[in-house]
């Protein structure tokens, strides 16, 4: 049985909190900040103690806070701003239209600024739906590997997850990236209907479905954490 992370907060660190994981395979204590939402990840030996574990996080501090600086901000949705949807940059205008439409280099969405964010959320979350599952769809039948489902979800740790059972599941913020982008999610996924790791017969399935995934890989690593930092409600999501 997998055991979840463990939050720990310390005093040097105030308002970061350190999600504690052990790991059979380590080899070292090591500090980590995610590159899609900003988390810590303390990873700690088997037989390492959770003591040894914060000394370390402590020592690193300054680096910790570096890190952490070159986060982008959260940035909540507002009429004025520039959001990207499919890699174009579009103004969020109001208007009068019933569902948000772009016109030119306009997002236009309802007048009412409380409705906002949720309208957004849910033109986006229709996007990534009909373009993830075509994509899916393209990519399993040329791996020859059936799929069960498709889910969207808000999910701050990873952009797709594959399940034994068959069930593709994915971040509807991918239908901000440019759409070579999130293709290369589909292809990843879907990879893992024939290889349930990241070895390097996995990667050889990924560059036969897309040859050219690391440049699309590499955009994530870049400018995914800038995806997750817009929130589209007040709750933080």
């Amino acid at each position: 049985m997998s055991v979840p992370p463990q939050p720990h907060v310390l005093p040097e660190l105030p308002g970061v909190t350190l999600l504690l994981k052990r790991s059979a395979r380590a080899r070292r204590i090591s500090l980590r900040v995610s590159r899609i939402d900003a988390s810590v990840s303390l990873t700690l030996p088997e037989r390492a103690s959770v003591a040894e574990g914060l000394a370390f996080a402590r020592a690193q501090a300054g680096w910790l806070r570096q890190a952490l600086s070159r986060m982008p901000r959260p940035q909540p949705v507002a009429f004025g701003m520039t959001l990207p949807v499919e890699g174009r940059a579009l103004l969020l205008v109001p208007g009068r239209a019933r569902a948000p439409v772009i016109e030119g280099d306009w997002l236009v969405v309802g007048e009412d600024p409380a409705r906002l964010g949720i309208r957004v959320e849910t033109y986006l979350r229709h996007l990534a739906r009909l373009r993830l599952q075509q994509a899916t769809e393209r990519y399993a039948a040329a791996l020859g590997r059936p799929f069960r489902k498709i889910t969207l979800r808000d999910t701050r740790s990873r952009w797709g997850s594959c399940a034994a059972d068959g069930s593709l599941s994915y971040s509807w913020r991918l239908a901000m990236a440019p759409p070579s982008v999130l293709d290369y999610v589909a292809a990843h996924e879907v990879a893992h209907l024939a290889q349930m790791n990241h070895s390097p017969a996995f990667w050889a399935v990924v560059a036969r479905l897309r040859p050219d995934y690391a440049t699309h890989r590499a955009w994530l690593k870049r400018e995914g954490a800038a995806l997750q930092a817009i929130r589209f409600r007040g709750d933080g999501g």
